[in-house]
């Protein structure tokens, strides 16, 4: 699977599973962006079809609903959906 990188501090593995046509991913990737960590991001929708189904089963390892935004922190604990307060809590300086 194909990971796009974001630049930033090194606050841990941080893993967003999005959906390219969601309002509250692009919302979630923006505000990591800003804080001005260093992330990964896939978009699920946009995976060939083969890889669709892995993509779903790592969400579903952290979010049974397997729902987007889904943020997998250092592959423990996640953040599910756009829960802005809680973001900015665990990553402001």
């Amino acid at each position: 699977m194909q990971y796009t990188v974001v630049d930033g501090e090194d606050r841990g593995d941080l893993v967003l599973y999005a959906l390219s046509t969601c309002r509250w991913c692009a919302m979630t990737k923006e505000l990591l962006q800003s804080l001005k960590v260093k992330f990964r991001y896939v978009y699920a929708d946009l995976l060939p079809p083969e890889e669709i189904e892995a993509a779903i089963s790592l969400v579903e390892r952290f979010n049974p609903a397997g729902s987007f935004p889904t943020l997998v922190i250092n592959g423990k604990d996640a953040i599910i959906g756009y829960k802005e307060e809680e973001i900015r809590r665990i990553f402001a300086r």
